[in-house]
C-alpha cells in the first residue's frame, strides 16, 4: 500500500479545487477520477455527431464561483455577463404578449406596470442578506443567531425584515407580498425551484434555501456565461491542481474507504490500495455511506430534466415586439407563472407528468459565440439549453429509462412549442446521422452517468449557509462544514454544507479545514 497526506475520490470541480489548494500548501494530494476525465458535471462536449459545437452537458451557468478562489489559485477563467435577465411569454395571449427584464423593461406589456417597482423592491430587499451573507462563504460558519445579528448591526431593521422574510417564513409569502401579477410572480419564483421540489409556501423552507442560492452567488445573483463552456472552467481548474503538483488518476473507480483513511480502487485489471492523513470525499452522502460500508441517509431526490438543442437559427416568436436574440439572451422562462408553478408540482405530486411543463431556457451561444465552429457561426446556428422543473427522481424512475426520457423530452418540447412561432422541430440541426439533434438528460441519467443519488444535483437538500445555534463547531471540520462521522474522512462536495451549484465552496471549506487540521 502506497500512502499520501490527503486522497480526493472524485474529480469534480469541487475536488479539483481541494487539490489545487492543498497541493499549493506543500501537501501530497492525489485524485481518484472514475471516468477518464475530470470535471464531473462541469464538462463540455461535441453532442452531436458530426456537429462541431461543444455544449456544456450538464451544468451550464456560473454565479457561485468566488473570485477569491480564481485569485488564489491564479485559475484562468473567463465570464461573461448575459444582457438581459429574461424573457417570459404571457400563456394568457398564447404568447403573443411578454415580459422583457433587463434595459427595456416591459412589465406594460402583460399589464403588470404597477408591479415594475414592487418586483425591483423585492431584490433590493433580499441584497440586504445575500449581499452580507456572501462573504461568509469561504469562511469559518457562523451560527444562526450570530449571522443573524450580524446582518442586522450592518443593515438596521429593514435587514431584520428581510431575515425574517427570506429565512423564517414560505419565500411565497414575501413574493405574493411584494407584487400581484401572477406571471411576475411566477418569473421571481423559479428561483426558488430549480432542482427542489417543492410548493413555494411549503413550511420546510426548502424553497427558501433554494432561493438564497440563486441570489447570493457575488452578493447579487449574477450568473454569468462560462466563455469557453462549463469544460473550460474545469479545465483550468485541473491545470492549476497539477500546477501545483497534484496527482490527478482518471479511470479509477474507488470501491471502499475505511474510516483510518485506507481507499482501494480499481484503475483497469489492477486493484490498488492508498492509505492517507485524510480522504476528501466529492461524492454525494449515500455514497460516500456505500464505500464505507454503512446505511446510506435517505436524500431529496433531483427534480428536473435538461434537454440540449442544436438549433440551425433562433426560432421566431409570436410576441413581435421582442427580438428572439433579445427573447433568449437571458432565462427564457416558458410556461411558470405563480399559479402554474403550483399546479404543476401538485401534478407531478400525484405521479404524472406536468402539463404544460415549467421550463426555462438558456442560450450559451448568444453570450459566448466561441463554442461553435466558425462555420457554424456564419451559419446563424445556436445552442438552447432547456430545463424542465418538477420532474422529481420518483417520477422518472416509474418507467424504464428510455421510455421516461422520451416522455420527459416529449413534454420539454410541447411545452416550448405552445409560446413560439413556429414548431423548435422546424429549425433543429441535423447530426451526421441524419438525427435531429436533442440530447436529454433526465435525473436517472445523473444518477447513472455522475452518480449524483436520486438525480439530485446538489447531492441533497441544500442547507443554509450557517449553522444552527445547537450545531457541535469544535473541530475544524465542523467549523467548516465539511465534518462526517469519521475525522479522516471530510465531504467536499455539494453535500457539504455550503455546497451546490458550480462554486469551488466545497472544495475550498475541505481544504482550509484539512490545513487548520
Amino acid at each position: 500500500m502506497t500512502h499520501t497526506d490527503v486522497v480526493i475520490v472524485g474529480g469534480g470541480h469541487n475536488g479539483l479545487v481541494a487539490a489545487a489548494y492543498l497541493a499549493r500548501a506543500g501537501r501530497r494530494v492525489q485524485v481518484l477520477e472514475r471516468l477518464d476525465h475530470v470535471g464531473g458535471a462541469a464538462v463540455s462536449a461535441h453532442a452531436f455527431e458530426g456537429v462541431d459545437a461543444r455544449l456544456s452537458r450538464y451544468s451550464y451557468l456560473v454565479s457561485l464561483l468566488p473570485r477569491s478562489i480564481v485569485d488564489d489559485l491564479g485559475v484562468r477563467v473567463r465570464l461573461s455577463r448575459r444582457r438581459y435577465s429574461s424573457y417570459t411569454p404571457d400563456p394568457a395571449t398564447g404568447g403573443l404578449t411578454g415580459l422583457l427584464v433587463g434595459p427595456e423593461s416591459t412589465f406594460g406589456a402583460i399589464g403588470a406596470a404597477a408591479d415594475e417597482a414592487g418586483f425591483d423592491g423585492f431584490y433590493r430587499r433580499a441584497a440586504a442578506v445575500t449581499a452580507r451573507l456572501w462573504p461568509t462563504m469561504t469562511e469559518p460558519l457562523r451560527t444562526r443567531a450570530d449571522m443573524h445579528r450580524a446582518i442586522v448591526a450592518d443593515g438596521g431593521a429593514d435587514a431584520d425584515a428581510a431575515w425574517r422574510a427570506l429565512i423564517d417564513r414560505p419565500i411565497g409569502e414575501m413574493i405574493t407580498a411584494a407584487v400581484d401579477n401572477d406571471l411576475v410572480r411566477g418569473v421571481m419564483a423559479t428561483d426558488a425551484l430549480i432542482g427542489t421540489f417543492a410548493l413555494l409556501d411549503d413550511e420546510s423552507l426548502r424553497q427558501n434555501v433554494c432561493l438564497l442560492y440563486h441570489l447570493i452567488g457575488g452578493g447579487s445573483g449574477d450568473w454569468d456565461v462560462p466563455i469557453g463552456g462549463m469544460g473550460a472552467v474545469s479545465g483550468a481548474l485541473a491545470a492549476a491542481a497539477t500546477g501545483f503538483g497534484a496527482d490527478i488518476v482518471t479511470g479509477a473507480e474507488v470501491f471502499a474507504i475505511e474510516p483510518d483513511g485506507e481507499v482501494r480502487y480499481r484503475n483497469g485489471d489492477a486493484e490498488h490500495r492508498v492509505g492517507a492523513d485524510h480522504v476528501l470525499a466529492n461524492v454525494t452522502p449515500a455514497v460516500l455511506a456505500r464505500l464505507l460500508g454503512a446505511p446510506e441517509p435517505a436524500l431529496a431526490p433531483g427534480a428536473q430534466i435538461k434537454v440540449n438543442l442544436m438549433l440551425r437559427r433562433l426560432p421566431r416568436l409570436r410576441d413581435e415586439t421582442v427580438t428572439p436574440e433579445q427573447a433568449f439572451g437571458g432565462t427564457f422562462h416558458i410556461n411558470e407563472t405563480f399559479s402554474q408553478l403550483d399546479t404543476a408540482y401538485r401534478r407531478a405530486a400525484g405521479g404524472s407528468v406536468p402539463d404544460p411543463l415549467p421550463c426555462e431556457i438558456y442560450c450559451h451561444s448568444l453570450a459566448d459565440p466561441t463554442i461553435l465552429s466558425d462555420e457554424l457561426r456564419a451559419a446563424g446556428a445556436h445552442t438552447l439549453t432547456v430545463f424542465g422543473l418538477h420532474t422529481p427522481h420518483g417520477l422518472a424512475s416509474s418507467g424504464t429509462p428510455e421510455r421516461i426520457r422520451d416522455s420527459l423530452t416529449s413534454a420539454v418540447l410541447t411545452s416550448l412549442n405552445s409560446v413560439l412561432a413556429e414548431p423548435v422541430q422546424d429549425v433543429l440541426m441535423e447530426d451526421s446521422s441524419g438525427r435531429l439533434c436533442i440530447e436529454a438528460k433526465t435525473t436517472f441519467d445523473l444518477e447513472r452517468s455522475l452518480g449524483m443519488t436520486n438525480g439530485n444535483i446538489f447531492h441533497g437538500a441544500l442547507m443554509w449557509p450557517f449553522a444552527e445555534n445547537d450545531e457541535p463547531l469544535e473541530t475544524p471540520a465542523q467549523r467548516w462544514g465539511v465534518a462526517t462521522a469519521h475525522d479522516r474522512i471530510l465531504l467536499c462536495g455539494s453535500g457539504s454544507r455550503r455546497g451546490g451549484g458550480v462554486s469551488g465552496i466545497g472544495g475550498h471549506n475541505a481544504a482550509m479545514a484539512v490545513l487548520q487540521g
